[in-house]
């Protein structure tokens, strides 16, 4: 059976590095930032375009009938990431896959600009086979870059997160104006354009990829000699079975989450008075979801340094923690939701203010940088390395499902309400995240240490920081 070798790309590690970090790392940003660019931007106005009256361009369906698409979808997009990871792991390695993924997207959101019904399934099935393709294999490839205990493996996935929160940002922006000024289908064309810039990038930029991603005939072996179509040990599979914990923390945290493109964007729409009194101007709704990974922007690498120097005092910072108190984190956020929900009940005109959604975001972005930059690193630690690419999109399933799971309650909420269910969410998830907690000794225990670093390794990067040699010292101890 061949295999992958995503271990030690020695062209990776010893070859040209910008800003400390592998130059492979910046094509890999800058492929996923158009590939975003083109999602994120087709999923801020996807909603709208459905509920929109057919005289404007839209479908003319319902909100229920839009949040049902707006969920199946966004979990099958997620979904086929298993099957892609199978692919790559199987056949044709994360590499090719993802050019194949590229290829299908840019196919797909060109058939979304044009106004008939049948492109409008044939380009969502296509782009859910091409996110399929790409998006685990590209974040697999990203951990490829980093030996084992390099600490800053972490810092390279938030670099590259940052990567996709620009082109979310400036995306949910752009085609958000240009639908809005041309119409809906101009707004899908200029995504495609984005994911047509992000696939020219990664063909050029394979020179800074050699050795990351190729599939092998199956001649690599670990570092102890063994070869990789052996069973799994005992080690590795503790590490799978936390792996899928984690999972399930990933499918509560983007259950609530991805309100976001669905009931978040409608309530925007309908309940939020969007009127900019001294420039006698009305904010788009897609225009909020630029929230989030406007703050991504700002917060990203404040947020990594923190749980970085955490880290480098000896203090609790593993995946399973961080991934617990960000649930906590983003669920609180929804509270905002609730007073947004209770003002509009208390106003003439039925609405709320634009700042609670703002708050609201704020509190999610915090919540996300704790949780899925720190996920995607964590399945590159603990993934045995024959199921590297499957792993990573069984994580990506995960999502899914937790999308499908934010259209469920969107839909709940039509019926309940919209105060009832954002104040379920957010106490849900904050005692979600408390659960975990309680369990964390056990769940790190399962891991056998795939987080630790050598001490050398933490030695040499906390005298980079500029740690006192005691601060070295008191790590040291701790760790023995």
């Amino acid at each position: 059976m061949a295999h992958i070798d995503i271990t030690h790309p020695e062209h990776a590690i010893n070859g040209k590095k910008w800003f400390g970090h592998p130059a492979g790392l910046y094509i890999l940003f800058f492929t996923e930032l158009w590939e975003r660019f083109s999602y994120y931007g087709m999923r801020a106005i996807l909603v709208l375009f459905m509920v929109d009256s057919v005289g404007k361009g839209g479908l003319g369906w319902s909100n229920e009938q839009a949040l049902a698409l707006y969920g199946w979808y966004t979990m099958l997009v997620y979904l086929m990431s298993v099957p892609g990871g199978i692919l790559a792991d199987k056949g044709l390695g994360q590499k090719k896959t993802v050019l194949l993924g590229g290829l299908l997207l840019v196919a797909g959101h060109s058939v979304l600009a044009i106004p008939t019904l049948w492109a409008f399934y044939l380009g969502l099935a296509l782009i859910v086979l091409g996110v399929g393709g790409l998006k685990a294999n590209i974040s697999t490839m990203v951990g490829g870059l980093y030996r084992p205990g390099d600490p800053m493996r972490d810092k390279g996935f938030t670099i590259f997160y940052i990567g996709i929160n620009i082109g979310a940002f400036t995306s949910s922006l752009l085609v958000a104006w240009v639908a809005q000024q041309y119409g809906w289908h101009y707004g899908f064309g200029l995504a495609g354009i984005g994911m047509l810039l992000g696939q020219i990038v990664y063909m050029i930029g394979q020179k800074y990829l050699k050795g990351v991603g190729d599939y092998s005939d199956g001649k690599f072996t670990s570092e102890d000699g063994t070869k990789r179509d052996r069973p799994l040990t005992k080690v590795e599979k503790d590490r799978v079975v936390v792996l899928v914990i984690s999972f399930l923390i990933v499918i509560v945290f983007w259950g609530a989450f991805e309100q976001a493109g669905g009931l978040m964007n409608l309530y925007a729409q309908q309940k939020v008075d969007r009127l900019l009194e001294a420039f006698n101007y009305t904010v788009p709704a897609p225009w909020f979801q630029a929230a989030n990974p406007f703050f991504i922007i700002i917060f990203g690498t404040l947020v990594a340094s923190f749980w970085y120097r955490r880290r480098m005092r000896g203090k609790e910072e593993s995946s399973i923690f961080k991934m617990a108190i960000g649930t906590m984190i983003m669920g609180a956020g929804f509270y905002f939701m609730t007073a947004a929900a209770m003002q509009a009940q208390n106003t003439p005109d039925g609405k709320a203010a634009m700042y609670w959604l703002i708050f609201a975001y704020l509190f999610h972005t915090i919540g996300e940088l704790s949780v899925s930059p720190v996920a995607l690193s964590y399945i590159t630690k603990l993934a045995p390395v024959k199921y590297a690419s499957i792993m990573m999109g069984v994580y990506f399933a995960a999502t899914g499902l937790g999308n499908k799971v934010a259209g469920l309650l969107g839909e709940a909420a039509q019926d309940a309400g919209e105060l009832q269910i954002f104040t379920g969410i957010a106490t849900f998830c904050i005692l979600f995240g408390l659960l975990i907690l309680v369990f964390l000794k056990k769940l790190k225990a399962l891991s056998h240490g795939a987080e630790e670093m050598e001490d050398p390794l933490k030695e040499d990067m906390m005298e980079d920081e500029g740690y006192s040699r005691d601060d070295r010292a008191q790590v040291s101890r701790k760790k023995r």
